[in-house]
């Protein structure tokens, strides 16, 4: 059974992956209401991330003297104030001002909770702890975002954004009546903190996350066209191919988390990597048969999430008085890897070239990411 704390943060994991994701699916939808063009719109996801990216480190620097308890309730308070400016403002700047700090406390709650969910958990069973507070992002991807997107559609993407809210002020008083209090996780300084960031270790992780984790959305953020041009699937059959996407997401972290307890996650990383490629040069070669599309959406989601509590048990692991600021690390290293994922994706599909080609690319940074995972197992043997 699935303990009430770790369930809280699972339901702040859930709002955070609803709030991120939804984005993509209502997009047109909201450039329609403002009156502006779909590249516009698109700086409402790009500002997202980058809150992402420089609250992570910020926020976790100056919180770290209180009670995580205190820090995970501010951070869903902070999340679901701007998260219901942003379904309410008329206005496209206070839009994007309000979409840049619903982003900020993403990688910060990341970071705080999963060293919190291992704090909860058994000898043994850390990876597994931190695996139940990420299924609430996977199952935002199975039932938020499609629920969201739905809601933006046949409604309104203001009601999308202001339930996002409602839910993160449902994570705020979960941990408020579900989380112990606690004592700060770290007495060490703000310099001792950052200088985590100085090692050989620290920019290896971020490399692994930054560029391996790029491969998964050098896939996902083309899966549509993929599907429609490629494979010959029906528009009205993609919600169907991102609920397979979301339910192997689900599996994948789990299972990853399980590995992780197992082997180690140094190399559970390795393994769910070369998973990872193998499901991408598949699904390059076999993306125009159907039944094989639709499998290997499902077996793709599995292998893309599966990674995801081993990476963050390795963040800790590598971080010793720092475990926070290297988790919110990794979270900003994940959004760094969503850029440059659908970035390079994007330009053989500019090129010309056809829709499994960001596949190809995928592949390539996987590569990249599995060859920096084994120097990284070079490194540890040297230092222990």
């Amino acid at each position: 059974m699935i303990k009430k704390n770790l369930l809280s943060l699972a339901l702040g994991t859930f709002a955070i992956g609803m709030t991120e994701f939804t984005m993509m699916g209502i997009l047109p939808d909201i450039a329609k209401d403002l009156n502006i063009d779909i590249p516009s719109a698109g700086h409402l996801i790009s500002l997202y991330a980058l809150g992402v990216v420089i609250g992570s480190p910020i926020l976790v620097l100056f919180t770290a003297k209180y009670s995580p308890r205190k820090v995970l309730i501010f951070l869903m308070l902070l999340f679901a104030v701007f998260n219901g400016l942003f379904a309410i403002s008329p206005i496209y700047s206070v839009l994007l001002i309000s979409r840049f700090m619903a982003g900020l406390p993403h990688g910060a709650f990341f970071g705080v909770g999963s060293v919190v969910a291992a704090s909860f958990a058994e000898e043994g069973k850390k990876a597994q702890a931190i695996a139940i507070m990420v299924t609430g992002m996977t199952v935002a991807n199975l039932i938020g975002v499609p629920l969201g997107t739905y809601v933006g559609h046949h409604f309104s993407w203001r009601y999308t954004y202001l339930l996002i809210s409602l839910f993160g002020l449902l994570s705020m008083l979960s941990i408020y009546f579900w989380i112990p209090k606690m004592q700060p996780l770290t007495e060490v300084s703000k310099k001792s903190q950052l200088a985590y960031f100085k090692t050989k270790k620290a920019w290896v992780i971020i490399a692994i996350i930054s560029i391996g984790t790029g491969g998964l959305f050098a896939w996902l953020s083309y899966i549509a066209p993929l599907m429609t041009e490629i494979t010959k699937v029906s528009e009205d059959g993609i919600p169907f191919i991102m609920v397979l996407v979301g339910l192997g997401m689900i599996i994948g972290n789990l299972l990853g988390g399980k590995l992780a307890d197992i082997i180690t996650p140094q190399k559970t990383v390795i393994v769910c990597f070369i998973f990872m490629l193998l499901c991408l040069l598949v699904v390059y070669f076999t993306a125009h048969i159907p039944f094989m599309s639709y499998l290997m959406a499902f077996t793709t989601g599995i292998a893309g999430f599966s990674c995801s509590s081993p990476i963050q048990m390795l963040l800790i692991d590598s971080a010793k008085g720092s475990e926070s600021m290297a988790a919110a690390g990794g979270q900003s290293s994940f959004n760094l890897g969503n850029t440059m994922g659908a970035f390079f994706g994007g330009l053989p599909i500019t090129y010309g070239f056809a829709y499994n080609s960001p596949l190809l690319i995928g592949v390539a940074m996987v590569t990249i990411g599995i060859c920096f995972s084994f120097y990284y197992l070079v490194l540890l043997k040297k230092t222990n």
